[in-house]
């Protein structure tokens, strides 16, 4: 099949649940004999062709928060005008917004629009922005031929709110060798010496929550926030003034590659303290590098984890504080939950199995 995907920010993830699940998918795709063409915002790939033998197609955009989405994918739709594919698969609600126009111009070319969350309850939005968002939903889960949903609160959602059968195909994830210390060290740490959060310094994350709780603890243990703003340095400001003075937390900024890696590897405990999420992307990564998870008891969290992990009141200062202090207290009961959670990921979350699902579904769909 020749697969052309619309709607990420591009190839290779820099960061994003959305990047690194579109990513994922298309190198398992291109080895298993398909072709994939990723359209990508030409600032993001920086000029690149191909990456893994994914084809990288740069189409201009609008730089902002609220119009960069949608005018990178109303060019890669004119672009794809003039292209032969077998199916076309839209990321997320908002570039969703325009399967229409693909319908005019691909008629014949079946369309699966990939669900990936309900972005318009993400706290940056305006009220302009997250109506449209719910109107690319809309869209999306109308015009659409296939719709793949990546959780299973998702799908429910899905069934009862438009009436349709939607395809619950979740995110993959790895289990890969552990990672020794070594570029780590710049930052003082060592195995087991910290904990950890990975994902973008939205509001929505609650990393605020974590900051406060980890600040009330008597630990040598330290605390890595590792990512940075999605338009949101008025945030990402405030968490740092809010860590100011205790020399225990430490900023990394985004990280990408081994120097990722290794914090994956290394972690005693990963925390996801978040207000909102669709099936994360990082959660499922943490599990997958053999983490204990500390995260929020939102419906999708909770789905992630199932009983490999431990949940905290969302939102509450007090009940995070309480249950980090226990767990950083059971080393063993930790280690337990890590290897519990792996074994999670390879029977739940394999990529070798989604890959195929999703092969399947574009096969039904041409």
């Amino acid at each position: 099949m020749r697969i052309a995907f619309i709607g990420q920010k591009g190839m290779p993830t820099q960061n994003g649940g959305v990047e690194i699940y579109a990513e994922n998918l298309a190198i398992n795709l291109v080895k298993r004999g398909h072709e994939v063409l990723t359209y990508s915002r030409r600032y993001y790939s920086g000029g690149l062709k191909e990456y893994k033998g994914v084809r990288i197609i740069s189409v201009p955009s609008w730089r902002g928060k609220n119009f960069e989405a949608i005018t990178n994918t109303f060019f890669a739709c004119l672009d794809l005008a003039f292209r032969k594919v077998d199916v076309i698969n839209v990321q997320a609600i908002g570039p969703a917004s325009l399967i229409w126009l693909l319908k005019i111009l691909k008629p014949r070319t079946p369309i699966i629009f990939t669900f990936h969350c309900q972005d318009y309850h993400q706290k940056k939005w305006g009220a302009f922005a997250r109506a449209y968002l719910k109107f690319g939903e809309r869209v999306g889960c109308r015009l659409a031929d296939k719709v793949i949903t990546t959780s299973q609160v998702l799908n429910e959602y899905t069934k009862e709110t438009y009436n349709l059968d939607p395809i619950y195909i979740p995110y993959g994830a790895f289990t890969p060798e552990k990672l020794p210390v070594r570029d780590i060290r710049r930052w003082g740490l060592e195995k087991d010496n910290y904990i950890t959060y990975i994902g973008r310094l939205v509001r929505h994350k609650g990393v605020h929550y974590l900051i406060e709780a980890f600040k009330q603890i008597k630990t040598d243990k330290k605390l890595v926030i590792v990512g940075d703003s999605a338009h949101t340095d008025d945030y990402v400001a405030e968490l740092r003034e809010l860590a100011a003075g205790d020399d225990r937390i430490i900023f990394t900024g985004n990280q990408s590659g081994s120097v990722l890696k290794e914090l994956f590897s290394n972690a005693y405990l990963f925390v996801q303290p978040s207000e909102y999420e669709g099936l994360s992307v990082a959660l499922l990564e943490a599990m997958g590098w053999q983490l204990a998870c500390l995260v929020s008891d939102i419906e999708q969290n909770r789905e992630g984890i199932a009983d490999c992990g431990v949940t905290f009141k969302n939102k509450d200062v007090a009940d995070l504080r309480v249950k980090l202090s226990q767990l950083l207290e059971q080393p063993a009961e930790v280690s337990r939950l890590g290897q519990d959670a792996a074994e999670r990921v390879k029977q739940e979350y394999n990529w070798n199995t989604i890959v195929l699902d999703i092969e399947k579904a574009y096969q039904a769909a041409i």
